[in-house]
């Protein structure tokens, strides 16, 4: 089976061995892209995104809109107190 054709390679085979060639090395530098990925000494990870407190959210959500005065003013007193909802009609 090895030596079929007297052991030379046609253009097909030539080119089947060059497409398999490629996706070897290109197998190797994704392999090499993952590990760095993973371990994490291509990247420095320090850095948090910093989170915003309930008043924050808050504020910005009265700013854009989204909630009325009367909304913020009775949230913002309930995030400020024990946090048990007062009786309101």
């Amino acid at each position: 089976m090895m030596w079929w054709n007297h052991g030379n390679a046609s253009a097909g085979d030539w080119i089947a061995m060059s497409f398999m060639m490629l996706v070897f090395v290109g197998a190797l530098v994704a392999l090499g892209v993952w590990l760095l990925r993973t371990t994490g000494t291509g990247t420095n990870h320090t850095h948090a995104a910093p989170t915003q407190t309930a008043d924050e959210v808050l504020a910005s959500r009265f700013a854009s809109g989204e909630i009325d005065e009367d909304d913020y003013t009775r949230r913002r007193e309930l995030l400020r107190n024990t946090g048990t909802p007062t009786a309101t009609k």
